[in-house]
């Protein structure tokens, strides 16, 4: 049971386990505004758009069943929106931390003082070979 205990604790300590927590819960956070943009901005922006078309309505009556095809129509038309949006967002992001990293990649990296020191050497000695 201890040794049990014990994988157990560095299970949770690895960094993966840890980053895969801080992913899910930011991602049910990232959810619910894009939920939010979805159903009180774009989602009424289109029905303007289609003429206030809902196609939520739409079912069909079989002897005793209903059929609700317009709710499930009406879920991938939200779903397709939502993966739009995500998609968007999710290019922004990268254009913005691949503009960053290109600007920091972009400046030489800065010689230390060792290498500025050994430079100089060499070139001193380059200076004196070449006056023999």
């Amino acid at each position: 049971m201890k040794k049990q205990v014990s994988e157990f604790k560095k299970f949770i300590a690895r960094g993966n386990v840890i980053d895969l927590a801080v992913g899910v819960i930011i991602g049910g956070a990232f959810s619910s505004i894009v939920t939010s943009l979805v159903n009180n901005i774009l989602t009424p922006i289109l029905g303007l758009i289609l003429g206030g078309v809902d196609f939520s309505n739409l079912s069909i009556t079989f002897r005793d069943t209903k059929i609700e095809y317009g709710a499930f129509i009406q879920s991938v038309i939200d779903f397709l929106i939502i993966a739009i949006c995500i998609f968007i967002i999710i290019k922004f992001i990268n254009k913005i931390t691949h503009h960053k990293k290109k600007e920091e990649e972009s400046a030489p990296p800065k010689k230390s003082d060792e290498v500025l020191l050994l430079e100089e050497i060499r070139d001193l000695l380059k200076e004196k070979k070449e006056e023999k």
